[in-house]
């Protein structure tokens, strides 16, 4: 298939399901840039990647019901079941994810924040792998899931940061503030800070784009010329790239909100 065609433009394209979000996502774009008459407008197909989004988050959904439903009853949850299941893949996954952010961030944020680095985590890792399955893309591979995610990221930091800190965590973006004849130093320091910390979402979500946009083109490559091979070496190395992703969304994301929260002087 076309690199952004996959199975959901092939079965909703042309109903109304498919119109309803594209014309949202056009009001959206218009509402954004202010043009009544744009790209978009033009190129409605582009919209595949909502379909995938919306299906890794139905999934989602359906692990987690069926995971909850296994340890509701406390009493029988408290045994491990010895072969991989949808209850284990999540305690594995969470504890895994805990575990991460607690070495960076400490044991009680990282418990405070676990809902939301886990859902990227959840939902970053399920939508890379499914680029692997042939006649899908993953929705990670277009700018406006990776962007979106990273935008989130990127307020819950200053947010987290303002109520933690108070004006400290505005402060700090001046450098340290010795007296007024250091105010042109500080001035120059607040610009670098505030162009550094605007490159954070735009670095989150063009690297995970990029890197997710390669590794289909590739995979799908090798599909298409091993049609009737395993390329196993090439999907091994897939997986892992999906993998790594994840992580490096993932421990960043957790790397920015711990600096704004922490307490001390030094954080920035």
């Amino acid at each position: 298939m076309p690199h952004g065609e996959s199975w959901f433009t092939l079965a909703f394209r042309g109903t109304t399901l498919w119109d309803n979000v594209v014309n949202l996502v056009m009001v959206i774009n218009n509402l954004m840039t202010g043009e009544s008459d744009s790209i978009l407008a033009n190129e409605t197909g582009h919209v595949g990647h909502v379909f995938g989004a919306l299906f890794i988050l139905l999934l989602i959904a359906v692990i987690a019901f069926v995971a909850n439903t296994k340890v509701k009853d406390t009493k029988a949850a408290i045994v491990p079941e010895d072969r991989l299941t949808p209850r284990t893949f999540v305690e594995l996954f969470v504890g895994a994810a805990y575990s991460m952010m607690s070495d960076i961030m400490g044991p009680k944020p990282a418990r405070y924040f676990l809902p939301l680095i886990g859902t990227c985590a959840f939902f970053i890792l399920f939508s890379n792998l499914l680029g692997l399955v042939p006649g899908f893309t993953p929705p990670t591979d277009n700018l406006n899931t990776t962007l979106a995610m990273a935008l989130v990221i990127f307020l819950a930091t200053h947010v987290y940061g303002i109520k933690e800190n108070g004006f400290n965590h505005v402060k700090h973006l001046f450098g340290p503030i010795v007296a007024w004849y250091a105010l042109p130093l500080m001035l120059l320091m607040f610009c670098i800070e505030v162009i550094s910390h605007i490159a954070r979402p735009i670095s989150l979500s063009i690297r995970l784009m990029a890197n997710m946009v390669a590794d289909h083109l590739v995979v799908g490559a090798f599909l298409t010329v091993f049609a009737f091979l395993v390329p196993v070496p090439v999907m091994v190395l897939g997986t892992l790239v999906c993998i790594v992703q994840t992580l490096v969304f993932c421990i960043l994301s957790t790397v920015y909100i711990g600096l704004a929260i922490q307490h001390d002087e030094g954080h920035h």
